[in-house]
């Protein structure tokens, strides 16, 4: 009987190709959703030329819908087809929670960022599975998921992600000359208790250093699970069903059955949830009424900006470069957190001017200052473990959308504003003057890093999951998203739920 895969993301991909591994005949259920042709043939105009050839006013043309967006809205491509609309997925609104669910093929993968570590093995501590559970599951995500970076001192914090044979994306001017200022101040760092190193990301070879990753990669160059299908759909026991929604699901004896918004039942002997947490949340409310609501936590993240005091080699906002973010600095503070906190350093874009114009620029002749402030501008993306973060109960509303209400708490500003001050007094040795007074919180759910709302643990009770992502009560349904993490670490989200996904398609019971 065939195993049913729900949703094409970066853990339905990965719990299919262990599956597959297995000899399974494997189903994928997905919404589908595509690029529209216009905006894909738009893409395949600009991959087509030298990206020196562009004129500054295809430049502008390509990144305008970006800024023309609706507040909480991610675009690539100039479309929404990856990101659905709050109201798509929340009834009467989403509260202050800004996550957003997929039915696109790939999922958010279209959209993400494409940072990508493991998870340190303090930051495990207490789960049912530990870092060397995870260890060859990374490895075998990193056979079909391109990984750039280099061995440096975050190698020490994060044994677990092997990068022999990976080659680093080059980094901006900026960039380059902060990691030369982190190499001269290491001991200095590591008395504040913090390592720096080269953010390593999930980019094929071959970066054109276009600058249009936040826009979307003409060559799409940034991996997402939309790219691996084809090669899902190669092995004869892969089919792949576009265009549904599941709507519930129902354990019998010896089968599950999976009902979808158009009537039609489909059966498998296991179901693998991967949907995503805002959509995998809504099928388990509605498949399980006992639960009531879940409560999802969520991992805070705000913005520290800086200004560099040395020179750059040249202008930051003239190519080549690449706007991914180019270091990770990880903080162990025990006075702020019992966690790793994890900082993410992005270098000049077009973000960065367009906010200072936005916020600053309304006076007559302030645009030609806040243009040359925004060359000097590095900004560090600063995230907590949801220990400290806000936690948002989820409930299913009668038309069948999610109600979500969030629980903010105090302790999440006062987190923040302590960890931006360790890493400012820090960066301070990086020849960087932080602006602390322009740091921001972000509202809940904007990180994207959100789950934990049926948690695997070692013996399981109602509302948890066991360590193969069953909730309690249930044996041929597993949760393969961030719905069965334990909990939201601080570092980067998508390697560890790939990682987990296949260590759960690896193990399920035959």
């Amino acid at each position: 009987m065939v195993d049913l895969v729900i949703g094409s993301g970066p853990a339905g991909v990965a719990a299919a190709t262990a599956l597959l591994a297995r000899g399974r005949q494997v189903l994928m259920l997905d919404g589908g959703r595509e690029l529209e042709p216009k905006r894909a043939a738009a893409r395949d105009r600009m991959a087509a030329r030298d990206p020196r050839l562009w004129a500054a006013e295809e430049r502008a043309d390509w990144q305008a819908p970006q800024f023309r967006a609706a507040g909480g809205q991610i675009r690539r491509y100039g479309s929404d087809f990856a990101m659905e609309p709050a109201q798509e997925t929340y009834a009467g609104g989403s509260d202050r929670f800004r996550l957003r669910g997929s039915h696109a093929v790939g999922g958010l993968s279209n959209l993400w960022g494409a940072a990508v570590l493991p998870y340190a093995a303090a930051d495990m501590a207490g789960w049912p599975i530990t870092e060397a559970d995870l260890a060859p599951h990374y490895r075998a995500v990193a056979d079909f998921v391109p990984i750039s970076g280099r061995a440096d001192d975050l190698a020490s914090v994060f044994p677990a992600l092997d990068l022999a044979g990976s080659t680093p994306l080059t980094p901006s001017p900026q960039a380059e000359r902060l990691l030369t200022m982190v190499a001269g101040a290491r001991g200095r760092l590591a008395r504040a208790g913090i390592t720096i190193g080269q953010a390593r990301q999930a980019v094929a070879p071959g970066c054109r250093q276009c600058g249009q990753c936040l826009h979307g990669c003409p060559w799409q160059l940034i991996w997402s699970a939309r790219q691996y299908l084809p090669t899902l759909q190669a092995d004869p026991n892969f089919s792949y069903r576009p265009g549904v929604r599941v709507v519930a699901f129902e354990e019998e004896a010896d089968e599950i059955s999976l009902r979808l918004e158009s009537g039609e039942t489909v059966r498998g002997e296991r179901a693998f949830l991967g949907a995503g947490v805002l959509e995998s949340a809504r099928i388990l409310l509605a498949s399980m009424p006992g639960l009531g609501q879940l409560t999802l936590r969520d991992s805070a993240h705000g913005f520290l900006p800086m200004l560099h005091l040395w020179r750059a080699p040249r202008r930051p906002d003239r190519g080549p470069f690449h706007t991914l973010p180019q270091a990770f600095a990880e903080l162990r503070a025990p006075e702020v957190s019992g966690h790793l906190i994890h900082a993410q350093i992005y270098s000049w874009n077009e973000f960065f001017e367009a906010d200072l114009l936005s916020r600053y620029g309304r006076l007559p002749g302030t645009g030609p200052a806040l243009r040359a402030l925004a060359r000097r501008l590095l900004v560090a993306q600063i995230f907590l473990h949801s220990d400290l973060s806000a936690r948002v109960s989820l409930t299913l509303a009668r038309d069948g959308r999610l109600a979500a209400e969030t629980e903010e708490r105090a302790e999440t500003g006062r987190a923040f504003d302590a960890a931006a001050r360790r890493f400012a007094g820090a960066f301070r040795a990086l020849g960087l003057a932080p602006l602390s007074a322009a740091r921001r919180l972000n509202p809940p759910g904007s990180s994207f890093h959100a789950g934990a709302t049926l948690p695997m643990a070692a013996t399981p009770a109602a509302g948890q999951s066991d360590r193969l992502g069953r909730p309690c009560g249930l044996s041929r349904l597993h949760l393969i998203d961030a719905s069965c993490l334990p909990a939201i670490p601080a570092t980067t989200i998508t390697l560890p739920v790939m990682a987990n996904a296949h260590r759960i398609g690896s193990a399920a019971p035959l």
